[in-house]
């Protein structure tokens, strides 16, 4: 499971699909509707959100704006989102540039325009959900 912390107009095809299908998920196990990924470390600053249902259905709906950009067909009744809420999770700059520092990887293999398009980006944008502050890598991270 892998819930990017960045704007998903970085994401090729395959990896808006997964993070859609992943959020979708992910809402199960907040949800309490599912026995896997309980303890999945990519939930955990989730989790710990007062409101955690409100914070990934607007997750999601940020997922399903870009995909609408796109013309891709998701269904917006699967997100619910009742009230938006925006810089809700705390993201340091330095899980930030990891996460596109990984994504580079899978586009350099899986999309080389959109690599070309976004390999001397600096500092990306993240999803309308974060909010961007100092730090290394997250505890939460499983490092390759």
């Amino acid at each position: 499971m892998r819930l990017w912390s960045l704007d998903p107009k970085y994401l090729d095809r395959q990896g808006l699909l997964a993070v859609w299908r992943e959020g979708l998920l992910a809402r199960k196990v907040l949800e309490n509707k599912t026995k896997g990924y309980k303890n999945h470390p990519q939930l955990a600053r989730f989790k710990i959100n007062p409101q955690p249902l409100k914070v990934i259905n607007s997750y999601l709906f940020g997922i399903f704006q870009e995909a609408l950009a796109r013309n891709y067909k998701f269904k917006l009744n699967k997100v619910n989102p009742l009230k938006i809420v925006s810089k809700n999770i705390r993201v340091s700059n330095g899980q930030v540039i990891y996460e596109f520092q990984h994504l580079l990887n899978k586009l350099k293999i899986r999309d080389k325009n959109k690599y070309q398009q976004f390999k001397n980006i600096k500092k990306p944008q993240v999803h309308f959900l974060f909010k961007v502050v100092n730090g290394g890598i997250a505890k939460w991270e499983k490092i390759k």
